[in-house]
């Protein structure tokens, strides 16, 4: 097997952990280390050195650890396994998070169960590279971004869920209003984690909760929406919002097939009867008018106002209720 005389790792910028296998590396191997990495020596599963950027020459004088570890080295090139774990220090912006199923939470205002939904993301570097790798990525030859959040998903779930569900009730926070308040929940989640990152090498530098919803197609959703549209509605228009339903009723019965039976399943059976005969009444009056017949009830040869149709006294030029002239 070919001694390796140097090592180096440029990769993706979420992969935070890549681990050199063990080889047959030798004295004078360059380990070369790029800006916003730290290189971890390892031998025998012991963390011997961490390594800054810049080209590192593996010799005694620089890894004195390693002197009681290996055999003296004979011209140089005495070969020996060793593990060499790369860490990117980069600050990683773009770490997604998310609750998986909704959280019932009790709207404070109007007293219903809601299924709540919220999505955000954070940011996180790594500060202790030894702590990092030995509490985390362990033996894998790599660890991202995703694995983190993983690792973390369930705290960060709990507590981002408690403190969420805790905070609408506490204040009251209208679900459908929350958006006001995510900025102040968004830094007080980020505290409440902060330590949880902190004690696995990790600095948590930021944390966005950056919607908290309510599925759009829930029966309970769809409901409170419309009587909120309703109440707004009733708000504006005051005394005429009745005037407006029957209307909206009458208009809706109006277009539906069976006329009369289409109105009466509008109306109510009693409001359509009524409604009917009323309407029937001022027929026939208007047809024994035209036909010149006295209605059932009128003294023969009565005579009625032309604009508002009421009785007129004989022989009168003037109508005593709306005061047209008698033609």
């Amino acid at each position: 097997m070919p001694i390796i005389d140097r090592v180096k790792y440029d990769g993706p910028a979420n992969v935070l952990v890549w681990r050199y296998p063990p080889d047959n590396l030798s004295w004078g191997t360059q380990v070369i280390v790029n800006q916003a990495q730290e290189a971890l020596f390892f031998r025998g599963g012991q963390a011997l050195d961490v390594l800054g950027p810049g080209t590192h020459t593996l010799r005694t004088a620089n890894i004195p650890l390693l002197r009681g570890l290996i055999a003296a080295p004979f011209a140089g090139e005495t070969p020996f396994a060793a593990e060499v774990y790369y860490i990117n220090k980069a600050v990683n912006l773009d770490v997604k998070w998310g609750t998986n199923n909704p959280i019932p939470v009790q709207d404070p205002k109007f007293g219903v169960f809601l299924p709540v939904r919220a999505f955000g993301q954070f940011a996180v570097q790594v500060v202790d590279s030894q702590t990092f790798v030995t509490q985390l990525s362990a033996t894998a030859k790599e660890f991202t971004s995703d694995q983190l959040s993983n690792y973390f998903r369930g705290v960060l779930l709990t507590k981002a869920k408690d403190y969420i569900a805790e905070t609408i009730i506490k204040q009251k926070i209208n679900l459908l209003e929350i958006s006001a308040y995510l900025e102040d929940m968004s830094g007080a989640i980020k505290e409440k984690l902060s330590a949880d990152f902190s004690k696995y090498g990790v600095k948590l530098v930021n944390f966005y909760l950056n919607s908290v919803d309510v599925p759009e197609d829930d029966d309970t959703v769809v409901r409170l929406k419309k009587a909120l549209a309703d109440k707004a509605e009733l708000d504006i228009l005051g005394d005429k919002y009745q005037q407006k339903r029957t209307l909206d009723v009458m208009e809706k019965a109006a277009g539906n097939e069976g006329g009369a039976a289409g109105m009466g399943a509008g109306l109510g059976l009693g409001a359509g009867m009524g409604m009917g005969q009323m309407m029937a009444g001022a027929m026939g009056r208007m047809n024994q008018q035209n036909q010149g017949q006295t209605p059932a009830g009128v003294p023969a040869g009565a005579k009625f106002c032309a604009d508002c149709g009421k009785g007129l006294a004989v022989g009168a030029k003037f109508c005593a209720d709306c005061g047209s002239k008698i033609g």
